[in-house]
């Protein structure tokens, strides 16, 4: 069995959280009350708690040139995958805070990624890498 990862972050509200998770991403909707809400991310388990207080974006990382949020979660993906969360972010019509582009082009750890908000101003990445063994190298 292999290990799964849990994460439990804010938002504003479930019915926009479902909307963004559940409706665009197509994860699978786990257990739910009026106060949190499941879903299985690519095999991971996120738990998606309403607060009042979801604090403002920090754009302080600054990977191959690009300014990006922290904190942030995603997942690493195939690149079918990539390409397949890709459209339907744009079908949806989600804005990129970060396009979809190619980091380290040509150098180790070559990957494709994207950053965009769900709908409680969480940031997510998605990537992929040109060779999966190059990950933590």
């Amino acid at each position: 069995m292999s290990t799964q990862f849990h994460y439990a972050f804010k938002v504003k509200d479930i019915q926009s959280t479902k909307e963004f998770y559940q409706t665009i991403l197509q994860c699978q909707l786990g257990r739910e009350t009026a106060q949190w809400v499941d879903f299985d991310f690519f095999g991971h388990q996120l738990s998606a708690h309403v607060s009042e207080e979801i604090s403002p974006l920090d754009y302080c990382g600054l990977v191959d040139d690009v300014k990006v949020p922290i904190p942030h979660f995603g997942c690493i993906l195939e690149l079918e995958q990539f390409e397949r969360i890709q459209k339907r972010l744009e079908k949806h019509g989600v804005t990129f805070l970060v396009k979809p582009q190619v980091r380290y082009k040509g150098k180790t750890g070559e990957q494709k990624t994207m950053f965009v908000l769900d709908n409680s101003n969480n940031p997510l990445e998605f990537k992929c890498y040109k060779d999966s063994c190059e990950i933590f190298k």
